[in-house]
């Protein structure tokens, strides 16, 4: 066989980490002695390393996950000893097995969305599918789907991620047909797959987003029934930021 028939039935194979390595590898087999079964050994296990890495990168594109905001750039130690701990525990990705929510409360700055996508982007390196979106990002393709008919496609497309990742869920102000198509997806989701949501408002303000009394205790009954609550307690970490780099400035200011 000649190398450009193998080379041809690799890519039909679509096995690409072999047709890239094959031939060095084949060099280090020779010159170590290796028998066939090690040399394809070692070229599958390229294979499959190289395959994963490629799904990750694959399922990080996919996510919409802010990239810079994982674990390495969180800062743990602004959050009480029990908040990490849970963070901790949340990124190892057992809470999706019984399809339980993470809620993430706290004033704006707090770094709700940074724990939530760091907790995502973990949750992707251990192959899962999640799904980053603002929920007024989300309402907006709901909506569009909804006038064009093809709500329940839409919502389907959704049901397929192992955990949708939203974010404030209070910021926005939702009239009735944005409430609707919000709580579809909480309702559909309910004792099958997880969410993860941040919010400044807490549940008993819930009524602002569903409007009616009756919607919002039962949406906040599908979400909080099987769930995490993770409260932000501390201090705005850009309030904090924007006052040392004022404190940084006023030397400088005295001096000139």
């Amino acid at each position: 066989m000649s190398t450009e028939t193998l080379e041809l039935r690799l890519k039909a194979l679509r096995l690409a980490s072999f047709l890239a390595h094959y031939a060095g590898l084949a060099e280090q087999a020779a010159k170590g002695g290796w028998g066939h079964v090690h040399y394809l050994d070692e070229l599958a296990a390229i294979e499959t390393e190289e395959r994963a890495k490629r799904r990750i990168a694959r399922l990080l594109r996919q996510s919409k996950l802010p990239r810079a905001k994982t674990l390495a750039t969180l800062e743990r130690e602004r959050f009480p000893m029990p908040v990490r701990t849970q963070i901790a525990r949340l990124a190892e990705g057992e809470f999706l097995e019984g399809a339980t929510n993470l809620c993430i409360f706290g004033n704006p700055g707090t770094g709700k969305t940074h724990v939530m996508a760091a907790i995502g982007n973990a949750l992707v390196r251990q192959g899962r599918t999640v799904w980053f979106t603002p929920v007024s990002q989300l309402v907006e393709k709901l909506l569009e789907a909804k006038r064009d008919l093809r709500l329940t496609r839409e919502l389907r497309r959704l049901d397929r991620i192992d955990c949708l990742a939203l974010d404030d869920i209070g910021y926005v102000q939702h009239d009735r047909a944005e409430m609707e198509v919000l709580f579809a997806v909480l309702a559909e989701r309910y004792e099958r797959k997880s969410v993860m949501i941040t919010s400044n408002l807490v549940f008993s303000k819930w009524d602002q987003i569903f409007k009616d009394a009756m919607t919002t205790a039962a949406a906040i009954d599908r979400v909080v029934h099987h769930s995490v609550i993770l409260e932000l307690n501390v201090k705005s970490y850009r309030a904090e930021a924007a006052k040392a780099c004022l404190r940084k400035k006023r030397p400088q200011e005295a001096s000139s």
